[in-house]
């Protein structure tokens, strides 16, 4: 990969690290709870003074302290990057709640279609995240780590991505639960996990999957930059 696909990989990446925090924001404020990665800073924000993207960072920092739990001496290098990456989407939250100030949808059916397009969003903030292939935020990191030191013997992609998919899915579960839990525990009602964190756990991974099928080999082309004959910038010099 040479310098400049590097460069705009990362500048995509950033990108979509924006787009997520924003679809973040949006789910939030439809008030009808917000995505599971996010539940247990949004619960410890309803009671308490930090932002909701300060609590973020910690709870993220906190995924990369399990991490290093979990992986030990296999853990990479790269996924130090994870710091500076998970404090600038920590204040891309902040910021996109501020800019959001203003924005409260008002009865049932605007805040599910709130909702629902705040999933969109965060579901097109997860695919070009991943697209750009350079590093990840501490959530999918984790289950990338649970994934790899308990299924090493998994061989085959379709396998991989399949107990993958199972431990993404088992790791929102327990977000929520433990968000749940903590709500009735501070505030003794549910608080930031109702219909919502249900729905953006079933729906934006599959948004995310169907931008990836129908979007992915244009970006790379795009990320990659080819010349007319084929050959990338980097091959082409």
């Amino acid at each position: 990969m040479n310098r400049g696909e590097l460069i705009r990989r990362y500048l995509f990446f950033i990108a979509g690290l924006f787009v997520n925090a924003l679809g973040v924001s949006l789910i939030t404020k439809a008030s009808l709870g917000t995505s599971p990665i996010s539940s247990i800073p949004y619960v410890l924000d309803i009671g308490f003074a930090p932002t909701l993207g300060m609590f973020t960072l910690v709870f993220n920092l906190l995924l990369v302290a399990l991490q290093l739990g979990i992986l030990r001496r296999r853990f990479p290098r790269h996924f130090w990057l994870e710091i500076p990456v998970t404090l600038g989407f920590s204040c891309f939250i902040d910021l996109t709640m501020s800019m959001l100030t203003a924005y409260s949808p008002q009865g049932y059916p605007l805040q599910l279609l709130s909702l629902l397009f705040g999933c969109l969003v965060l579901g097109f903030g997860v695919f070009m995240e991943m697209a750009a292939g350079v590093v990840m935020l501490p959530g999918e990191c984790t289950v990338s780590a649970i994934s790899t030191t308990w299924h090493t013997d998994f061989g085959k992609t379709k396998v991989a991505v399949d107990v993958t998919m199972a431990v993404t899915a088992a790791v929102d579960v327990t977000m929520a639960v433990t968000a749940a839990v903590l709500g009735l525990l501070l505030y003794h009602r549910l608080a930031g996990v109702r219909e919502g964190t249900i729905l953006s756990a079933l729906l934006v991974g599959m948004i995310a999957r169907t931008f990836h099928s129908r979007l992915n080999g244009g970006i790379q082309r795009i990320l990659e930059r080819r010349d007319g004959s084929g050959v990338s910038e980097g091959q082409a010099a």
